[in-house]
This record gives C-alpha cells, structure tokens and sequence, in this order.
C-alpha cells in the first residue's frame, strides 16, 4: 500500500475534510447551471431524477475517489501507481491520475478567469454603479462587452483570484484549505440563507416552490435523464481528482461513507437553495433564462436592480459567486501541488507558487482570448458546447472529455481492478461494519460505469442534451 508521507498534512478532523471537499463541490455549477437545467427540463420530475442520480452515480464514485486516497495517502498518479502494482495494465492505471492532475490544471486556468469576473462586479455592487448601470440594459451589456474586450482587465482580476488561491494553498492543509473553508463555507451559507428569505417577499416565491417540488413526468424526456445523470456526476467535483486527493489528508479514524453522505448532502441542499432564489427572480419577472454562464453578469444585475434593495442583493450574490468560486479553485490547484509534492520532491512552498504560476500564465491565454464581439453565450457552466478560441476549446475539452473520461476509469478500477477486500477494510475503517457494502461495490461496478459510459457516448455522437 505504500509508506505514508507524514509531511503532507492531514486534516484536523471530519468537519474540515468535510467543509473543504463540499467547498470543492460548490461553485458555479450549483449557482447557475443546476437552476438552469431543471428550469430547462421541467422542474419536479427533473429534480427526482437528479436525486436518484446522485445516490445511484455521484456518491459511489465520491466514495470510491476518497477511499482510493486515503488508502494510499498520495496525490492521483500515485494513488493509482501504488494500488495497480501487480494487477493487470499497472503501467497504464497511473495514466488516469495523470488525466486528472492535467483536468485540475486546465480547469483552474480558465475558471479562475470566470471567477475574477466576480471580484470586478463585487465592487461595482458596494459602490452602486452596478444598480445604475443596470437600469439601462444596454449600458449594462456595453460595459460587460467592454470588459471582456480589455485584456489587461481580464488579466488584473484572474491575478487577484488566482493569488487568492495560491496564497491560501501555499499555507497547507490545515493552516491554509482547511482554516480558509471553515470560514468561507459558512459564509456561502449565511449568504445563501438571507438570499433564501429574501426570495420569500418575491411575488413568485409560491410559483417557484410549486415548479421544483411538484414532479410533473409528461416534460420528462430521455435527453433529462441523460442531463441528471451528467449533472450528478459533474457538480461533485467527481473525474478530477479532487476528491482523491482530499481523501488522502483524511484520518484513518474518520467514516469514508458517513463523510461522503454528508458532502453530497451539503452540495445538493446548495443546488436547491439556489433553485429557489432563481426560480422566485425568473417567476417575479420576465426574465429570459439562457445557458450562458454570462448571464450572471448581464442579466441578472438588471432584474437585481428591479427589487427593492437591489444593490445590497446584488453584492451579496456576487460575494456569494466568489466565496463558492475559491474553495473550487483551491482544490483544483491542490490537486496539481500534491502532485509536485509527491512525485517531484518538492516543498508546498515550491509547489504551489511554481504550479500555480504556470495555471497563471496558460489562464492568460483564456483572459486575453476574449473579444468584445465574442459574449460567450455558447459556453455552459461546465459546458457541453464548444466555441471558438482559447477559453471555449478549454472548456470543451475539460468537460466533456477529461472529467468523464477520468470517471470512468476510476470506477472501473475501484469496481473491477482493486480488490473488494481492500475496498472493504478501507471503507470500514473509522466506520466500522458496513452493511451496504454491496450494494455500494454494485453501483460502483456496474450502475456508475453504464452512466458515465452513456455521458461518454452522448459526446462522441454529438448528441446535445443542454
């Protein structure tokens, strides 16, 4: 199994792996793209079908991602170079690690320009200017064409947002992720919680809550199915690494299964708080619902100004936006840092600043590649559209061909490769007897493969399902 590396860090406790892997999970696919496809597919029915996706595909794999961690204690590629040793195709198995180092860092460079998006609209909320601007809806989307078009600005603000990142990285495990999650996920939360009873003075907060709770089958097509079951896989951070490497700080006294259930309780609660924000804004007002992560930034501030107290609702949103934002990005670049930990030698400090410079530099790419002709209105949270440029072929490729792809195989691994013993004792381990047990190696062998292998298949034919 592997001598573990005492100088890696491990978290304090449950609560931290915890905070930090649901931080991982939110971001802006919980804010906006979870809203978005149950607005698309119909609401109720959609949401059951999202429910029973997650625990038939997304806890397994979450579960099966921890537990190959904290087996081993290291970062993917060496997780897998060390469980795959005299199994079968052992020289290719660390491949699948490698794929999910490569996601981390093509994720984080584009997506932390998106995210300094946030930064930048955050102050114009305090200072007001956004409110005034977004009286006149043309004034709004001149400024924001006009924003994008600037690469110095785009630069400025993935700069502020990635040193965010780093600085809080390069602290370590329990100094920097754990300390900074343990403030900022109850921050997403209170923020949340106050938009929440804000959206219940909102005419449509009735028509909302009738919309995601009462299940109506006839708008249910095949494509929805398909798009629970991509969604499920994809908002838990699930392919990336992610969730193995934060495995691989957890204590050995900790339950695996009790701490999965929890995550993906956290992130599912989030995706629906969101849901009723949006749907008491979309149900108050005429307000045409789109896929463009843009529209968070062309308009939502206009519709924000129509409430009363709507620059105070627009920062906090924003804050919101960015709080979920970073503890996104921080695990990704962990993922790329304890790769260079483990497998290179070197210190956190070297790690983080040296892989968190090169994420930088190759972001840059992605900031400076916007236009301001070109809105981005293709491109999904986690998106399934490809556009033109550095930014849309990032996307492209990180969605719908690493996370899957990586998925896959981990599930195939842990259900099929590894031995079921060694499944066993690792979930039990801090648990105790886990009588689901089979049921779990059964999702994780055949139920998790069969989906993602259809999300695989839907992208090679080109089959649209968003």
């Amino acid at each position: 199994m592997g001598e573990q590396v005492s100088s890696r860090g491990t978290w304090s406790g449950r609560l931290g792996f915890v905070l930090a892997a649901a931080g991982s999970a939110v971001g802006l696919g919980n804010l906006w793209k979870f809203p978005y496809i149950t607005y698309e597919n119909g609401g109720g029915a959609f949401v059951l079908v999202y429910l029973a996706a997650i625990v038939m595909v997304g806890l397994p794999v979450m579960m099966a991602e921890v537990l190959l961690g904290r087996r081993t204690q290291r970062n993917p590629v060496g997780a897998f170079r060390i469980l795959s040793q005299g199994k079968r195709g052992h020289r290719l198995w660390p491949g699948v690690g490698v794929l999910g180092v490569i996601s981390g860092f093509v994720i984080l460079s584009y997506y932390s320009v998106v995210a300094g998006w946030t930064v930048r609209y955050i102050g114009l909320a305090i200072s007001g200017r956004l409110e005034a601007m977004a009286v006149h809806p043309e004034a709004l989307q001149t400024f924001f064409s006009g924003f994008l078009g600037s690469g110095a600005q785009q630069v400025l603000y993935h700069t502020i947002f990635m040193g965010a990142t780093v600085g809080i990285v390069i602290l370590g495990v329990q100094k920097g992720i754990e300390r900074a999650t343990k403030v900022l996920m109850p921050l997403l939360f209170l923020i949340l919680i106050a938009l929440v009873a804000y959206s219940v003075t909102t005419p449509g907060f009735g028509e909302a809550l009738t919309f995601l709770f009462r299940p109506n089958f006839s708008q249910l097509s095949r494509g929805a199915v398909l798009e629970a079951l991509g969604h499920s896989f994809f908002t838990l951070s699930l392919g990336m690494g992610a969730m193995l490497t934060y495995g691989s700080y957890m204590k050995r006294d900790n339950s695996i299964q009790k701490a999965a259930i929890l995550i993906t309780f956290l992130d599912t609660l989030i995706a629906l708080m969101a849901c009723v924000v949006m749907f008491s804004v979309i149900k108050s007002f005429d307000f045409e619902v789109t896929k463009s992560a843009v529209i968070l930034f062309t308009t939502l501030p206009t519709v924000f100004a129509k409430l009363p107290g709507g620059s105070l609702v627009s920062a906090l949103f924003y804050l919101l936006v960015a709080f979920a934002a970073l503890t996104s990005t921080i695990s990704l670049l962990e993922v790329v840092s304890s790769y260079a930990i483990d497998e290179l030698g070197w210190g956190r400090r070297r790690a983080s600043l040296t892989m968190g410079g090169a994420i930088w530099l190759f972001g840059a790419l992605s900031a400076v590649s916007l236009g301001a002709n070109d809105t981005l209105s293709s491109i999904n949270v986690i998106g399934r559209s490809s556009t033109a440029g550095v930014f849309g072929t990032l996307d492209y490729l990180a969605s719908n061909w690493f996370l899957p792809v990586g998925g896959f195989f981990i599930a195939l691994f842990t259900g099929w490769a590894m031995n079921p013993r060694e499944s066993r004792e690792t979930l039990e381990e801090g648990h105790g007897p886990m009588r689901a047990y089979s049921f779990w190696h059964f999702l994780i062998r055949f139920a998790a493969p069969l989906a993602i292998g259809a999300i695989i298949v839907s992208v090679i034919l080109g089959v649209e399902y968003n």
